[in-house]
């Protein structure tokens, strides 16, 4: 074989990425994907020790044989046993990659991960931890090795890889040779995508969000509220103009109503009473025509989403005013919703209808409570409630957490994909429960490795890695687990990571 990236090899610089997400533990464990029929494809990985070293990446099994499996295992274990001070690199072993032997195509096309998932979970996988040699022993790589080389890879960049299928010993001898091993240009977009600070990394999110509200729903609206956080409140308020100026909105749904959180943030910055007359029409439909609560605020639909559309609203429309009854109608409709979707192992189904955790149906309750009990005040007798709830949440959430960093699109389903959006939306829960007292410090290693990982899949452009698509009231688990994985740009995650941002920067 023409080991053509070895006349690259010189003097390693910088250290290694893989080194940033692993845990103190020398040895460490990812479920990269899983087949079309449900088989877990899993990883292993070995840090030498803190020093700077690349990371090289072994892949077995991708034409679904044995033969090729055992001999990265063999490998594995022989790298080991090896002293560690003679160990020049990281390794990671993806030892069955392929379990079911299914056609592949790389760059992988169709829904993700639904069409053809082995190869978008290795794909994607790949290309977000960002190794600097992928070796492939296999009798067929489907053409990995090629494109990991010669393509942008998840949005990131180039991963150099070799498909070893001609010589029998050559693993063992490209593995023996492997010394000073340059790091790949994945693995230095991905170290720039870390090094930025949390101002940097929201202001270039606002460069590409937060432009448009001519939709006043909340997934403009976040991004409007981020930029407000960084300073351009005149933006904000240009935008919104219209609305003040007799164009009407017609709430007929509970993204509407969470959109009107801007009119909030509008009315708490500059103390203009219109914006608060906007605010007000929103959570005043918590009401009949003689003042008195209803059940729960309105198009709830019985999601979990409400937990955010509709109490962050009422909270500081209640702080703003100085209204009681606001406070009241968001505890009563938090206990409408915690009677429907809050299973008995503190996640929350998205709807009554199937009993299914998906990752924005827990986002939502967790960022909607620590939201809402930021304006709450504490002498109200449902605080103490809300917190406990709140609390028990980020308690079940926290156990769910993956060795990157991430939340899943399922949270307790193994095997299923990262999902940005959420994980963003959760450390900024977590992350205002600690600056709030809420919670203590054994959560803040969680908030600092989802940090990271949100970093590393995200670029300056505003483009992201693994974001679940829409997703609507759905009747069983199987509509759930074959939700699309977006990769590109998408207003509702731009929003949340500048929320998350501004959050960690210490921007109100």
């Amino acid at each position: 074989m023409n080991i053509r990236f070895f006349s690259l090899l010189n003097n390693l610089l910088g250290f290694s990425l893989l080194a940033l997400i692993l845990t103190p533990a020398l040895a460490q464990e990812w479920n990269i994907g899983m087949s079309s029929s449900g088989t877990l494809i899993s990883a292993s990985g070995y840090q030498v020790d803190g020093q700077n070293r690349p990371t090289v990446v072994l892949i077995g099994g991708l034409d679904g044989e044995l033969a090729s499996s055992e001999k990265v295992m063999a490998e594995y274990q022989r790298y080991l046993t090896r002293d560690r001070a003679e160990q020049p690199f990281n390794l990671i072993v993806i030892p069955h990659a392929n379990p079911e032997g299914e056609t592949l195509t790389f760059p992988p096309t169709g829904k993700a991960y639904a069409d053809d998932p082995v190869s978008f979970g290795l794909w994607r996988w790949l290309g977000t931890h960002g190794p600097d040699l992928v070796l492939i022993e296999s009798n067929r790589d489907f053409d990995l090795a090629d494109m990991l080389s010669n393509q942008i890879v998840a949005g990131v960049g180039f991963v150099p890889a070799l498909h070893l299928y001609d010589e029998p010993e050559e693993l063992a001898r490209i593995m023996a040779e492997t010394n000073n091993l340059p790091f790949s240009g994945a693995h230095e977009i991905l170290d720039q995508r870390l090094g930025r600070s949390p101002t940097e990394f929201a202001e270039q999110l606002a460069v590409v969000y937060g432009h448009d509200f001519s939709s006043p729903v909340y997934i403009p609206g976040m991004a409007l509220i981020g930029r407000m956080r960084l300073g351009y409140l005149e933006d904000a308020e240009a935008l919104v103009a219209p609305y003040l100026q007799g164009v009407d909105i017609e709430i007929r749904s509970n993204l509407v109503i969470g959109g009107h959180q801007v009119f909030a943030e509008l009315a708490q910055r500059t103390g203009k009473p219109e914006y608060l007359t906007l605010a007000k029409k929103a959570a005043d439909l918590g009401f009949d025509a003689n003042g008195t609560m209803l059940e729960a605020m309105p198009f709830h639909r019985e999601l979990s989403d409400d937990y955010f559309m509709s109490t962050p609203l009422l909270a500081k429309v209640g702080k703003l005013t100085g209204e009681e009854k606001y406070f009241d109608m968001a505890v009563q409709h938090i206990r409408f919703l915690e009677q429907r979707v809050r299973r008995p192992d503190g996640l929350y189904r998205h709807s009554p209808l199937v009993d299914a955790a998906w990752s924005r149906a827990n986002s939502f309750p967790a960022l909607g409570l620590a939201l809402t009990l930021s304006e709450f005040p504490e002498a109200h007798p449902g605080f103490e409630e809300m917190k406990l709830i709140y609390q028990t949440h980020m308690e079940a959430l926290f156990n769910h957490q993956d060795s990157d960093g991430m939340w899943h699109m399922m949270i307790d389903y193994p095997g299923i994909y990262p999902e940005l959006s959420a994980t963003a939306m959760i450390a900024l829960a977590m992350r205002r429960g600690i600056n709030r007292g809420w919670l203590d410090d054994t959560y803040s290693p969680a908030v600092e490795k989802a940090w990271r990982a949100v970093l590393m899949r995200s670029s300056g452009e505003g483009y992201f890695v693994d974001v679940s698509e829409s997703t609507n009231k759905l009747d069983s688990m199987a509509a759930y687990l074959t939700r699309e994985a977006l990769m590109g740009p998408d207003d509702r995650t731009g929003g949340m990571l500048m929320m998350l941002a501004v959050e960690m920067a210490g921007l109100r």
